[in-house]
This record gives C-alpha cells, structure tokens and sequence, in this order.
C-alpha cells in the first residue's frame, strides 16, 4: 500500500466501511444491544488498523529452513503490547505491595495466654477470672457518686447479689454443702452457649472441650483445696512454734556456750558475760531474743587487690625494712610505726580476697612474694623448693642424661681462658681477668641483705651491687629491684626495667665464663629474665638478636683465620651454649619464624655444617648443639640434617669401625674430617674401655680439655641417643628410609665387640629399634602410580542414526534417566534465565516508580520556591518603588 499514512488510514476505513460512520448513525436507529455490539467490533477493527500502520510494533523472527504446513510458535511478537502488559500487570501487584510496604494493621488478639502454649485452658481460665475479679474490686471503675441508679435488665444492682443464685459464695470461709450449678437456659443466653456447642449436657464426651460451667466448678474446688492446706501447714507451723517456746530453756546451753577457763596468770576477774548470763534461768525470752539482735555479725571480705596494690604494699614494707636495717646499723632506736624485720618474717598478715597464702615468704630470703604473677614477677623465694630442684635440673644440662630431653646439652667445646677480640669482649662485657680479680665470697657469717638497690644502668654497677652478695642471694636482689621499680610507680621504671633484662642477659654469660661457671645461678635467674620478657618482649629481643649477631660475628672471624686452625675460635664456648640453651627456655621454638628462634637456628646451624672437628672439645660442642636441636624441634618435628650429620660424624670418629676412608662410608653424609690426623686419637682404645659403661657426660669437664676414655666413651653414649631419639622424631618423614638406611649401615659395622655387655646391649637395643623402625617405613611405602582415570575410548566417525525420531534437534539419550535429567536442567537453565530477565524488569520498574515520585517531589519543591520567590520579589519590588517614592518626596521637598 503506497502513499503516506493519512492516506493509507482512509483507504483502510473506507475498506472496512467506516468512512461514513457519522452520516450512517444518524439514519440507523438500533437497539442497546446491537449497538454495543457494533462498537465492539469497530474498536476491533480499529485497532487491527492501528496495528497496521505501526510496524515497529510487531516483531517477526526469521526462520532458517521453511517447511510447508508446519506451525511454529513464537514466531511473531508485540513487544510493546507486551511491555504494556507487563507494566500494568506490576501496576496492579507490584506498585500495591510498594505502597503498602510498612503498613501494620489487622486485628491483634490480646486476650491473656491465647497464644501461650504453655498454659493450658484450666489456667487460661483462671488466670482470665481472677484478672476480670481484680477489675471489678477496684474503686474507681464506676462514678457512684452519679445521680442515676445503676441496673441490670431493669433491675437495681445493689437489690442483686450476682453470686446468689449461681451457687458461688462470695466469702471464702462459706465452705459448707454443696453449691447450685447454672441451669442450662441460662448458660445458653448469658454465657454464649457455654463455649459448648453441643447444647446436651448428655452428650458431652470425655475428650470434649469442658464447658464454662465445668471449668467454674474446678477453679472453686482447687481454691477450696488450696485453701484447706494453708490452713493445715499454719496451724502446723504454729504447733512447731509452740514446741520450740516450750523447749526454750534446752536450747540456751547450746545458744549460751560457757567460755574455756581463762589460761593462768590471766585476772579472775575477766569472765565473760555470757556465762554469768547462762547462770540466770529466769531471764525473760523477749529480753534474750533483743540481746542476741545485738551479736557481731560477719563481715565482708575485703576485694581483691589489683597488681599495683600488691606491688606498692610489698615496695612499702621493702622500704620500711631499709629504713629499719640503716637505724640499726647507726645505733638509732627504732621507730614504732615501722614494721620490724622479725616481724615481718615470722608475722603472717591479714588474708584478703581469695588469698590462698601462698605469695608470703618467710625466712631470709626476702619479705616480698609473687604478687606481681606471671606478668610482674618471676616465682618468688617461696618457691625455693622449686627453684633448687630447677637449679638441679638445670646443673644437669652441662652433663646430659640420655634418659631426659632437657638433659641432653651435654656437650660444646672447650672454653679457654683467651680474649676473642673486641667483639667477643662486647658478648661478655666483661672479661676473663676481671672476674679473676673479684674478690671470692667467704663462707663465714652472711652479711644481712639490703632491702632496696639502686637501678643499675650496665652491669658493672650491678656487678658492684651484688659485689658482697652470695650467689643464692642474687634472685632476691633482682626480684626486690623488680619490686621497687614496678611500671606503675613512675614513668622511668620501665626504661630500668628493660636495662635491667640486658643486664641479666649480661649477667647469665659472665657467670658461665671460665674458669668456674655457676650454673645453679643461672638457673635461678632464668625465671626473672623470663618474666621480663614476656613483659617487653621486643627490647629484650632485640638484647637476644644483638648477642646472636655478635656469635655470628666471632665465626666468620675464626673460619677466615682458618677452619682447622688450632688457635681459631670456630666452635661456641660454654657461655655462648648456656646462651643457646637460655634461648630456648624464653622463647618459643616451635614457631615457623621467629624474631630470635630462628636467628639461633641458624647460627647452630652454621656451627655444625661449617666448622671442623680438631679436638674432642669440639665434639662435646657439636654434640651439645645437635641436643639444643632436638629439644627446639620437639614440637614442629622440622629435619634438621646438620644435627643428625654431626651425631653420625661423632660415633665414627668415637667408636671402632671398619671404614678406611669417608669413600667407603654409605649413604651421602659429608664427613671432611674422619680419618684425619686430628680425629683419629679421638677413636676409644677397647682395650681400656672394656670394662667401662656408659655414664652421664658433665660438658664443662668436657670442655675443659681433661680427656678420658671414660669421657669418650661417655660422649659416644650420648651420640648413639641422639641418633635414637631423631630416628623416634623423623619417623613420619617419607624420605625416613633414605635418611636412616645409611645409619643403621654405619652402627650395624661398629667393632665394640671387646667393650662391655651393657655398652653392646645398648648399641644392639639402638640397632634393632632403628631397623624395625626402617622395616615398618618400608611396609608403608607405596610406588608412584598415574592417577587413575577412566579409559578414552578410540574415536569413531561412522554416523549415528536414531531409529526411534528423524528429529536430529531434538536431545535424545539412550539412558532414560539422563535423558530426563537432561530436559530437567535444560528447564532449569530457561527458567532462571526467565527469573533473570523478570527481576530485572521489576528492579527498572522500581526505579521508574522511584524516579516519577522524585519529580513529583522536585516539581512541588521548585513550585513552593518559586512562590516564595515570587512573593520575595514582589516584596523587593514594593519596598523599591516605596523608597523611590520617598526619593522623589524628598527632592521634591528640597526644590521647595
């Protein structure tokens, strides 16, 4: 159809025959109905010429393949219809529920227990009974003052008793015969049925719901019964009541308790009150019931005192006895507000809070106990028990037990009493000469001990503190330095306190240097430091990394002097493995990475791969460093192969074997020094070791240079446990095998036939616990194998035919059940796509809502500015045509 639409819309009317629809009506005259009719379809017929002429309106989609006399749907669409419907469709549902967002109405059921399951409807009932009884009984409910006479069905209500004739007495005490039950007609008009729907009272069953009348009846014979057993527990109490008044005279012996007789010596003139009172039987009961009212009663406990209170209290009594101590010494009578030292060392204060007693102390180790804990002090002297058995312990590192892990550092190499440069006189601060030149403590009368010090700042001035102080007394100067200066006394205390962790640090490697280490002193400063530490762990860990820097420092000095060097200072002495030991006491080594650990673990490291074996100091050395790595990995079980290495390198340089050289050894451990000139009078002589067993090795005796077969045979003890407990550690390590085949090679070749029964049985237990442990590695060990999969079957390019549908578009499956799994996701698939696409149309309809709302908002908005703008600038425009009057007015007056 050519032309333009105007003409197309004629040519279309006149088609259909509506051209002359005006002249038409006005010479038909139809009836109602067939008029509506014929509207009906004009506006059919109009709107196919609507949609006509509009041919963006209809959406037509291209098929690929004609075929003749099929039938597709969907093939021809109206997008705006439909988005038109779906418009109003939201309009009518999704608008309504946005408009009536919010809204809360309805009908709430407040009536008491409707909705508590927990009551059941005898409870409902009466609980809603007493309620409705409760209102009735209050004053204020009715105006009775008001003129008018209240009434009920025409009736005066103060003629009618309302429990009269329904058989409910008003008073309680009424509890005699039987009362009148409501007749049926009644409950039927005034009770609404008696919520019984079956109006027969003959045809109630026994699961039915009980009528008001039947609950009625309960709740006054429960009040009955309640009633009645008030009354018999009463008269019950009152019976006990009236024994006991009976019986008064039996019990004031036991209220009225006769002192003990007074100790001699005492005045007899001091008899207590109440026995004179006991004497007098007529005193009257009321008389005796008013004296005891009078009794002390119990008072409350005092609170728990923070750490601030208990560390100031103890800072108080340490000064108090200074100042007690410096008035005796000059001669000075003694001042009675101070505490006197016996007293305070025999005298037990006051319990307080939840005290347990157990941070006193008592005897002349001090008068300050652990009120700080954990976070301020270290376990105070009342722990001294515990303190020698840790003193004890510790005393025993230096020898290594192969029975206990702690014990098991018993080896380093030997101190001399040489100077190691600069650097290592940095490490100990102070050297070997001036702790020759301190003078030596006489065992004679001990000096009475200061109760407060000056904070040293190095530690010569705590060296001067503690110069005329005996070694078990040093643990009470740190603990009364560490009271006197607590963190919350002044703001400076913790700078001293964190001098005086460095110091302590300082401290425990002078006290290990040569040539008489104190190990018992060690042990018992090893708890302050570790308080400190866990106070300010990042200053006495920089302390720690500092003297860890220096070691490193010493070793690369002595390995560039040379290696096998006999005056280089390659492996660490017995300070620097107290140090080493101390490290793992304070800090946690089971950690992946740690500020000091791990620094350490690497400098031990590089003590065992890097250094050679010269000596057999430097075998105790090594030894003991492998032990240290035992005991730091106990927990992370990390491989470490130096120690492991170092052990193997020590029972071939100890015992006999018959290895020529380190090409016959098995496995791939490196071994530079075995067979060599300087190891090989290291290797026990049998002949004197045959009737010799294996002991606890002692490492300063190691180390000091004094070597015996016994020593040796002692140190290859302690390798062959060392190998023992790392074979228990590594176990679980899948290179096992490979680590310990090796090992068990070397100690199944060892020649100790001519040595003692104990020392072969020892070796032979060893052997046989490392080989079953090898076998068990062995079972468990599966080969590699390609990951299993499902076999790909060989490629095929023959068609395939469906003998049940030509359709090839169609998803067919020989399995029913995928097939329909197939369908079933595929629906899933349109269906959430459908989801998507109306969430999406709901989410712009929102937004359309929400933006046609803003307008409306903005449009009254810039309407009310407008006007007020509009009357602002009407205002404006008065006021100037005002003051340009006035203007004019006054130019006026001047002409004149």
């Amino acid at each position: 159809m050519a032309g333009s639409q105007l003409t197309q819309l004629k040519a279309s009317l006149s088609h259909i025959g509506l051209s002359d629809f005006s002249r038409n009506n006005k010479k038909k005259k139809t009836s109602s109905r067939a008029a509506e009719r014929d509207k009906v379809k004009r506006a059919a017929k109009l709107r196919d010429i609507q949609q006509k002429l509009n041919p963006f309106d209809v959406k037509v989609t291209k098929l690929k393949h004609h075929v003749g006399g099929r039938k597709i749907k969907g093939t021809m669409g109206r997008p705006a219809q439909s988005k038109q419907a779906g418009i109003q469709q939201r309009e009518k549902t999704l608008l309504k529920e946005l408009e009536e967002r919010g809204r809360v109405g309805g009908v709430v059921d407040k009536r008491f227990g409707e909705n508590d399951p927990s009551m059941s409807l005898e409870e409902r009932m009466l609980e809603r009974f007493t309620r409705e009884r409760q209102r009735t009984s209050k004053a204020d409910v009715f105006n009775l003052e008001d003129e008018q006479e209240l009434t009920h069905y025409g009736q005066s209500l103060s003629k009618i008793d309302d429990f009269d004739d329904f058989g409910i007495p008003m008073d309680e005490d009424d509890d005699e015969g039987t009362f009148n039950q409501l007749d049926r007609e009644t409950v039927h008009k005034a009770h609404f049925g008696g919520f019984d729907e079956d109006h027969g009272a003959e045809n109630v069953e026994p699961n039915s719901k009980k009528s008001k009348k039947e609950v009625m009846a309960e709740v006054i014979a429960k009040s009955k019964e309640h009633k009645l057993r008030r009354q018999m527990e009463k008269e019950k109490d009152e019976n006990i009541r009236h024994q006991l008044d009976q019986d008064f005279d039996s019990l004031k012996s036991l209220l009225y308790a006769s002192n003990p007789s007074p100790p001699e010596g005492a005045p007899s003139g001091t008899l207590d009150t109440s026995a004179a009172e006991e004497k007098d039987d007529s005193l009257d009961y009321d008389k005796q019931v008013r004296e005891l009212a009078f009794d002390k009663r119990a008072k409350p406990k005092d609170r728990t005192k923070t750490d601030e209170e208990l560390a100031l209290e103890q800072k108080e009594a340490l000064e108090k006895a200074e100042r007690r101590r410096q008035r005796r010494m000059l001669g000075e009578d003694s001042d009675e507000s101070d505490v006197d030292v016996g007293d305070i060392r025999k005298r037990k204060r006051a319990p307080v809070g939840d005290d347990l007693e157990d941070d006193f102390v008592e005897g002349d180790s001090g008068v300050v106990g652990a009120g700080l804990g954990e976070e301020g002090l270290a376990p105070s002297s009342s722990e001294a028990e515990d303190e020698e058995a840790d003193s004890d312990a510790t005393e025993d590192m230096s020898e290594e037990d192969s029975e206990d892990d702690e014990d098991d550092n018993s080896v380093s190499e030997e101190s001399t009493n040489e100077e190691l440069g600069s650097e290592q006189e940095d490490f100990t601060e102070t050297t070997t000469a001036q702790q020759a030149l301190r003078p030596q403590k006489t065992s004679g009368t001990p000096k009475e001990l200061p109760y407060t010090f000056p904070a040293p700042e190095s530690h010569g001035e705590f060296l001067e503190i503690i110069e005329d102080v005996r070694d078990e007394d040093v643990p009470v100067v740190v603990e009364r330095m560490r009271v006197i200066y607590h963190p919350s006394f002044a703001p400076d205390n913790k700078l001293k306190l964190q001098t005086l962790a460095r110091v302590l640090v300082d401290h425990i490697l002078y006290v290990t240097s040569p040539p008489k280490p104190r190990i018992k002193l060690v042990s018992s400063l090893i708890p302050h430091l570790f308080s400190l530490g866990r106070s300010y762990p990042s200053e006495v860990a920089e302390c720690f990394v500092g003297k860890l820097s220096l070691m490193y420092k010493n070793l690369r000095r002595g390995l560039a002097s040379g290696a096998l060097e006999a005056n280089s200072r390659t492996w660490p002495g017995f300070s620097e493995l107290t140090f080493l030991r101390v490290t793992g006491i304070i800090w946690p080594t089971s950690d992946m990475k740690h500020i000091v650990v791990s620094p350490a673990r690497l400098l031990m490291g590089a003590y065992l791969s890097l250094c050679r074996v010269r000596s057999f100091a430097d075998v105790a050395s090594g030894l003991f460093l492998s032990s240290l790595f035992l005991q730091y990995e106990a927990l992370s079980k990390r491989l470490v192969p130096e120690a492991v290495n170092f052990a193997v390198n020590a029972v071939l340089f100890l015992a006999p074997n018959s290895y020529t050289s380190s090409d016959a050894l098995p496995g791939t451990f490196p071994s530079p020094d075995f067979r060599s000139d300087l190891c090989v009078p290291l290797m026990i002589n049998p002949k004197v070791a045959k009737n010799l067993v294996f002991c606890k090795p002692d490492l300063w005796q190691l180390l000091s240079g004094d070597v015996t077969e016994q020593s040796k045979l002692d140190a290859l003890g302690l390798a062959i446990d060392l190998l023992d407990r790392f074979a228990e550690l590594y176990k679980p390590l899948d290179g096992f095998i490979e680590l310990y085949d090796p090992i068990c090679s070397i100690i199944s070749n060892l020649e100790c036939g001519r040595f003692s029964e104990d020392v072969q049985s020892s070796l032979a237990s060893v052997r046989d616990k490392i080989g079953r442990l090898l076998k068990f590695a062995r079972q468990s060990r599966r080969p590699l194998h390609l990951q299993a999969h499902k076999p790909i079957p060989i490629p095929t390019y023959v068609p395939k035919f469906e003998q049940n549908s030509s359709s090839y578009l169609r998803r067919q499956d020989p399995d029913r059940e995928r097939n329909e799994a197939s369908k079933l996701r595929y629906q899933l698939k349109q269906e959430k796509k459908g989801a998507i696409r109306e969430l999406r149309k709901d989410a712009r309809f929102i937004a359309a809502v929400e933006h046609k709302k803003q307008m409306e908002k903005d449009r009254a908005y810039n309407e009310r500015m407008k006007k007020a703008f509009g009357s602002l600038e009407g205002e404006r425009a008065e006021q100037k045509a005002m003051e340009r009057q006035k203007m004019k007015e006054k130019r006026r007056a001047g002409r004149k």
